[in-house]
Formats: structure tokens, C-alpha cells, sequence
């Protein structure tokens, strides 16, 4: 026996303790009992390589249980401090999942019916230029197939058309991207638009005017939003505010879109501002108007001719630019993965 085993056995033991202290799916009785064996297993090492190298005389014996001794108070410190980081990230996501489990129910879905996703730290995506795009999310390697999620949206864009939202069930292909994106936008006074992209081109496509049915919807510049998106199988549904505003069956063919509420004249014909302001939200609409159905036309076509339905996949938040610059902050976010079961 020579310390070339020891070694190899420490290294062995340092991996699996970070491995288990990053969240490795292991019962926590398994996760106990497989350090304590890999703990004892080297303090046998130890001693065994001693006793090679100075014979089995008291002295060296003495010497190795000395230093086993030594390992053996190390190792108890390391795995005290794994599993106590362990009990520290378990007490923080059980708060978050009993945070999420008071939301759910607004969104008509029972809380038990569901695991905890994660929750994210404040994200900013800041993007310029023509049609430009970013991506954030931190669990990456979290994919979802049912689930919910959701976050306090505020923005600032130069263009109503721009906007935020999520990205989901993708394929992760970052040139041509097979995907799901929900964003919202300032224009209409208030826009959710729903598509699917496939091989990175517009197949599916449905648009929805907010203020229909969620009154308290702001869509001014610096304003905030809370957005949540509910997939499950085929069917998507857009809440904003805690207000159900759309609902997408992802196997359906685009439909001809609605025409945004056209911004009114003001009061005051006199008024040099506001009919300055108007006049950019007139021409705000058109503009609109052209790439709603723009939009549509494409995505009719690509339908019938590209696989746009899409099962399982990865999920980020994403800010989108129509033109100039656009700025999305995403706070208090997080992932519900929904089951069949109780959890």
C-alpha cells in the first residue's frame, strides 16, 4: 500500500463531496453513507501507507494512527460543511416553493400538482439595434416540458414594438432555433404576442391586445408588469397582473389578427404637445398594423410547410428589439414544473 492510493482516494472523496454539495440527486441517507465509506477508506489508506513505509514497529504504527486521526477530524469538518450548505440551500428553495404554492392558485392550478423549478436572480437584458435579441437564464440545464413560469417584467424601449418575455421548449440550436417565445410590448397600449419558430423561422403566430381584459395593464416606458405563461401539452395561456389575457393551442394554424385599439385625438386640438405625442402614437399604430400582418402572412405559410409543434425543451428570459434600444429587467422570477401527481 503507497500513498499514490491515498491520493487517489482523497481526490476521489473531494469530487464526490462538491459534486453532492452542487445539488447531485442522491436520498440524503445514500448521500451520508457513500462519505462515510470513501472517509473511511482513506484513513485506512493512510494508515496502511505508513505502516509500508516505516515497518509495523509501535512507533510507526503509533505515527499513522496519529495522522488517520488527523484526516479523520478533517474529513468530519468537510462533510459537516457540505451537508450544512446542503440545509441551507434545501431551507431556501422550500421557502421559495411555499412562495410559489400561495401564487399558483391564481393562475387555476392546484399547488400540489408540482415541483419547485428554481428562482432566479434579478436578470437586466440590454440589446440595440435592429431586430436584436438576448437571452438569460442561470439553470440552463433545467429543461421543462409542463410548467409555469413567471416574472416582474419593466422596460424601457425605444420602439413599442420591442419588448420581453420568455423563451421555451427550445431546442437550444442558437442559429436556427426551434422554439416557443411569449413576449409583451407598449404597443396597442399593450401587446402579447405568441410564436413559434422553426429551423429559426416564423411558423405559428398569435397576437393579443392586453387592456381587453387586464384594465391595470401599464404600458409606459418605465413601468412594471407581472408576467406569467402556464404550458401544459398543446394549450398556453398569458396572464398578465394575475389577468388570464390569451390562450394559444399550439397545434392550431395562425389566425388573422384583431386590430389594436387605434390611439385617440386629444381634448385639446390647441395642445402642441399632445397632438405631437399623438401623431407618434398614430404613426406607432400603423406601423404596428403592417407587422402584425406581415407577421401573419409569414408564419401561414411556414405553418403548413415546417413542424412548429414542439414537446419539451430549455428556457430563458429574452428581450427582443425591434429598432434602437431595449431594456428588460426581470425580477422576483421563477420556474413551476407542473406533474401529474402530487407532489
Amino acid at each position: 500500500m503507497d500513498h499514490k492510493k491515498f491520493r487517489v482516494l482523497l481526490a476521489i472523496f473531494i469530487t464526490l463531496s462538491i459534486s453532492l454539495a452542487c445539488g447531485i440527486d442522491l436520498p440524503g441517507d445514500n448521500q451520508q453513507a457513500t462519505l462515510d465509506a470513501m472517509s473511511t477508506s482513506i484513513i485506512l489508506t493512510a494508515t496502511a501507507a505508513s505502516k509500508d513505509e516505516g515497518g509495523a514497529d509501535s512507533s510507526a504504527v503509533q505515527t499513522a494512527q496519529a495522522e488517520a486521526t488527523q484526516q479523520s477530524q478533517e474529513i468530519s469538518v468537510t462533510k459537516t460543511a457540505i451537508f450544512e450548505s446542503q440545509s441551507e440551500i434545501q431551507a431556501a428553495e422550500n421557502e421559495a416553493a411555499a412562495s410559489i404554492k400561495a401564487e399558483i392558485p391564481i393562475y387555476d392550478l392546484d399547488p400540489d400538482y408540482g415541483q419547485f423549478g428554481w428562482v432566479h436572480d434579478p436578470v437586466t437584458l440590454e440589446i440595440e439595434g435592429y431586430q436584436q435579441n438576448a437571452y438569460a437564464n442561470d439553470y440552463m440545464h433545467i429543461t421543462a416540458s409542463d410548467f409555469v413560469i413567471a416574472a416582474d417584467i419593466t422596460w424601457d424601449t425605444q420602439y413599442g414594438t420591442s419588448g420581453c418575455g420568455f423563451m421555451f421548449r427550445s431546442d437550444g440550436n442558437q442559429n436556427k432555433p426551434n422554439q416557443y417565445n411569449i413576449m409583451i410590448s407598449r404597443a396597442g397600449l399593450g401587446h402579447a404576442v405568441f410564436m413559434a419558430l422553426a429551423d429559426g423561422e416564423l411558423a405559428n403566430y398569435k397576437d393579443f391586445y392586453i387592456r381587453d381584459e387586464d384594465k391595470s395593464f401599464d404600458a409606459n416606458n418605465g413601468s412594471t408588469n407581472r408576467l406569467v405563461v402556464v404550458v401544459r401539452g398543446n394549450n398556453l395561456e398569458i396572464f398578465t397582473n394575475g389577468v388570464k389575457v390569451g390562450e394559444i393551442d399550439t397545434t392550431e394554424p395562425p389566425q388573422q389578427p384583431s386590430q389594436p385599439p387605434k390611439p385617440s385625438p386629444p381634448a385639446n386640438a390647441d395642445d402642441e404637445n399632445a397632438l405631437k405625442q399623438y401623431n407618434l402614437q398614430l404613426q406607432e399604430y400603423e406601423d404596428l398594423l403592417t407587422k402584425i400582418q406581415d407577421n401573419f402572412s409569414i408564419a401561414s405559410i411556414n405553418f403548413e410547410e415546417k413542424e412548429a409543434i414542439f414537446t419539451d425543451g430549455f428556457l430563458a428570459m429574452v428581450a427582443i428589439s425591434e429598432s434602437g434600444h431595449t431594456r428588460c429587467d426581470f425580477n422576483d422570477s421563477w420556474l413551476w414544473l407542473l406533474t401529474d401527481n402530487p407532489e
